[in-house]
């Protein structure tokens, strides 16, 4: 697993840290459900990524992000946690690493501010229910890919290429969290939005990310 230096730097646009409420805030946008190029409609496999043609799961995801997904990695190693593992679907282990609460943060139609859970935005297509609050989001860190297959030796944070921040199921290992969802639940479990709650496509909206207290 990589770790990043602990050199301070300054914080990239998109995102802020909060250590006194150990909060690591991005800026956002309400992802499109169907991408042009797709004749259907995926069910949702992320939270957040980057949009398309970059993010590998522009087309499963809640929300866009610009901010690179090593910079959130390093955002909450500054708020002293340290990366564990993605899930081994091989050997049926799941994700490691310290939990945190996730939330989408954006105005209500008639004035206010409306913070909610994403795993309560989440519905289980067959039942109409959320996932609720069972379903708990680990760091986990990244694996490190290959950047040019003719530079084997030279390699970059995978969710940086994948474009991928937060998996509800451990789809892929280039992320920099993973829900405690299980690779074997996504066969069952298919998720979609909950219109009802969010607003509409290409809204900008915080992504919230709470360190135990």
């Amino acid at each position: 697993m990589f770790f990043f230096s602990s050199a301070s730097a300054a914080e990239p646009a998109g995102i802020a840290v909060d250590k006194e409420k150990k909060t690591v805030t991005i800026d956002a946008k309400i992802a499109p459900r169907k991408l042009p190029n797709l004749e259907q409609i995926y069910p949702i496999e992320v939270v957040a990524c980057f949009a398309a043609p970059k993010g590998e799961k522009a087309h499963e995801t809640v929300v866009t992000i610009e901010v690179a997904p090593s910079e959130v990695h390093r955002a909450l190693e500054s708020l002293g946690l340290k990366p564990g593992k993605p899930a081994d679907n091989q050997n049926d282990k799941p994700s490691e690493g310290p939990e945190l609460m996730v939330y989408l943060e954006f105005e209500r139609e008639g004035g206010g501010i409306k913070k909610v859970p994403v795993s309560q935005l989440l519905l289980d297509i067959k039942t109409g229910k959320p996932l609720g609050k069972a379903v708990k989001f680990r760091f986990t860190g990244s694996e490190m890919v290959v950047k040019d297959p003719n530079k084997p030796d030279e390699k970059m944070y995978g969710a940086d290429k994948s474009g991928t921040l937060i998996a509800v199921f451990p789809v892929t290992a280039n992320c920099v969290m993973q829900s405690t969802m299980s690779f074997k639940d996504e066969k069952y479990v298919k998720l979609e939005t909950d219109k009802k709650q969010l607003p509409k496509e290409g809204t900008p909206v915080k992504l919230i990310l709470e360190a135990g207290k």
